[in-house]
């Protein structure tokens, strides 16, 4: 449960780099499809957690342009599970006000999801009370370089180029960057993941599986999260002893 303070204010974006589904299956003796099974159920717990609760944006990394290089028959069963998911998910989005996106290239996705992940997004581009975004097919470098070429496009003169511009090009333009970034199962890094994005975003490492991932343990996250102090650079005005 999240703590009631008055000090504790919750993020307004999450972004979740979800890990260890293949070890979640490895350590029960069951095939790596089974992990992201799982994992998928913890996707829902998650996505309807943090819609009870008011985040307004959850961007969840799905799928790494780096996860081409998994076995072909995991490759198939990840996308065989990700159109089990939108055809179950989608209606429940349009029910509960929650808007899909998706922040990657989808160009390279078999057809049968690219057309499922459009109809999704066309079915709840209405949703006001939250962003879900998908990462698929995603990386952070790509993004920037992604970003260039389209102030290049643009014809952008040199003076134009800003942060802010740079930002107006990205997948996740005009939304907020995240405020918390939390990755499971005990790994150390960003993973190619939101690195523009995530410049001032507070970090929160778990060793938690992500089928483990619960609405219990996304709480602790957000208690963690309370609990500093975000300056952004600035001084803090009245610093605790010690620090």
């Amino acid at each position: 449960m999240v703590e009631d303070t008055e000090n504790n204010k919750l993020p307004r974006h999450i972004a979740i780099i979800m890990d260890g589904n293949g070890r979640w299956a490895a350590r029960r003796g069951l095939p790596r499809s089974e992990g992201h099974k799982a994992g998928a159920a913890a996707v829902r717990d998650i996505v309807t957690h943090c819609r009870r609760l008011g985040i307004g944006y959850l961007t969840l990394y799905a799928f790494s342009s780096e996860n081409w290089n998994r076995p072909k028959n995991e490759i198939a069963a990840l996308f065989r599970l990700l159109l089990e998911f939108l055809n179950v998910e989608t209606p429940l989005m349009v029910e509960n006000d929650i808007r899909l996106n998706v922040i990657g290239d989808i160009t390279a996705l078999p057809a049968p999801q690219r057309a499922a992940l459009r109809h999704s997004m066309s079915r709840t581009g209405k949703g006001r009370q939250m962003v879900l975004n998908l990462a698929i097919n995603y990386g952070g470098r790509t993004e920037i370089a992604r970003a260039v070429k389209n102030i290049l496009l643009a014809n952008l003169t040199a003076d134009d180029i800003t942060e802010q511009s740079i930002s107006d090009h990205l997948y996740t333009a005009g939304q907020p960057d995240p405020d918390l970034l939390i990755r499971t199962s005990g790994e150390l890094r960003l993973s190619n993941f939101l690195l523009y994005q995530c410049a001032y975003s507070e970090l929160y490492f778990t060793e938690t599986l992500w089928p483990d991932f619960d609405s219990n343990e996304l709480d602790r996250a957000l208690n963690a999260y309370a609990a500093r102090s975000r300056r952004f650079g600035r001084i803090e005005e009245n610093p605790k002893e010690g620090d």
